[in-house]
């Protein structure tokens, strides 16, 4: 599962059961898996996918966390059995990953702090694929191009700090040994058709099969630990990948649970309405961006909901809602709720000026940022950090034997 570019030259459509690629108006925003546009109506897109917004009672079973109590993370699928495993102590795993087609950016940051917490506060198990193969099916790229990104990708995630007993990352090509018999034992169960009712027409093969390897990434931990509630944080584009594999989960052939799903709001891209995106350059803010670069993306590049003059804004005030800046602290960079609270009151009174607001926001980027690349500074060469998070010996023959699939 991953949380990465907006835009692709491909043009398959992620939709419900009910409704196809074509069905779409022109007029409308639109969500796929691999691009968004437009002003997404949250609450629509729910009754599209037909998932179900988070009750008071599951927020509170999960961590405290900004993006859960500020209902950036709004809805979910079978949350209620994520929750109830891991208040109790029972055995339960995560999965959200990342496709590598380039360098991770602020965008990322939010899926996989909110991972890191779950971890930390109640000891899940953490599966993160990287889906390399998925990119060189969609993306203009060589596998050589595609490793380059791979590895910066991998520095970038070992710096968040996962526990490494219970942190797998998995590289399709890499760990093809366990990803290609699971995967191939799970397509059997997918038909072309229900591929091309939630993707669209793929543009070739390996995008016909790639849906079969989304669903063996989302169900390699119980394939490895046994059944067990699973929980998948994503941007709500990535629903449909879910919604698949829960069909292949309800194979009673497989001893797995249907995962579960926790489903988010969008990171606007500096620039207004729509995913934050690797492939925006100038308007995208990279993990490797130090504070002076920030401040100017910032400064140049995010969207203002402040009036078109000093006057007129202190008269009537901006609007939080829509301002790119407010946004991004409200999302990740404020943790503070009060301080959050007075930014969206000061500004709304027009006390707080665009400029200011925008300073402020790009010096907490900044903050974060500053404290990320330390982490990442602070790391050995990744062959020898990485062994640590790779599978086992033991947890690829378990995987495989839990899918009918024998050593030689």
């Amino acid at each position: 599962m991953h949380e990465n570019e907006s835009t692709t030259e491909q043009h398959r459509t992620a939709t419900d059961d009910h409704t196809t690629a074509d069905e779409r108006t022109a007029d409308e925003y639109a969500v796929t898996p691999d691009s968004v546009s437009g002003t997404v109506d949250y609450d629509e897109l729910l009754k599209q996918f037909g998932a179900d917004r988070l009750t008071d009672e599951q927020v509170a079973g999960l961590p405290d966390h900004p993006a859960i109590r500020r209902d950036i993370y709004y809805a979910g699928r079978s949350v209620e059995d994520y929750v109830t495993a891991a208040n109790a102590g029972d055995p339960h795993a995560v999965v959200t990953g990342v496709g590598p087609s380039g360098p991770l950016h602020v965008g990322h940051l939010l899926v996989f702090s909110l991972a890191k917490e779950l971890q930390d506060e109640t000891g899940a198990t953490l599966y993160i694929p990287l889906s390399d193969d998925e990119k060189y099916f969609t993306r203009d790229l060589t596998y050589d191009e595609i490793s380059g990104y791979t590895r910066d990708n991998l520095r970038d995630l070992l710096a968040f700090g996962f526990d490494p007993e219970k942190t797998r990352f998995v590289v399709d090509t890499a760990d093809a040994d366990v990803v290609y018999p699971v995967a191939s034992a799970l397509a059997k169960h997918l038909t072309q058709s229900t591929v091309e009712a939630t993707y669209g027409p793929p543009d070739n093969v390996g995008q016909s099969f790639y849906p079969a390897v989304q669903a063996a990434h989302l169900l390699l931990p119980q394939l490895v630990d046994g059944a067990q509630p699973t929980l998948v944080p994503v941007a709500v584009d990535q629903d449909p990948h879910v919604r698949v594999c829960r069909d292949v989960a309800a194979k009673e052939r497989f001893p797995v649970q249907k995962p579960g799903a926790l489903l988010g709001k969008f990171l606007p891209d500096l620039s207004g309405p729509g995913k934050m995106s690797t492939s925006e350059g100038e308007a995208t803010i990279y993990l490797d961006d130090d504070r002076d670069t920030v401040r100017d993306k910032v400064l140049t590049h995010a969207f203002s909901g402040g009036r078109s003059s000093l006057d007129e804004h202190r008269e009537h005030g901006g609007d939080p809602d829509v301002d790119v800046a407010f946004q991004f602290c409200r999302f990740l960079f404020e943790p503070d709720d009060d301080a959050l609270a007075r930014l969206e009151r000061e500004y709304r009174a027009g006390e707080l000026l665009s400029g200011e607001l925008k300073e402020y926001a790009a010096a907490r980027i900044a903050d974060y940022l500053a404290a990320h690349q330390r982490r990442k500074a602070d790391l050995g060469p990744l062959s020898e950090e990485l062994p640590a998070y790779r599978l086992t010996a033991d947890e690829r023959r378990r995987a495989r034997a839990a899918v009918g699939v024998g050593e030689l």
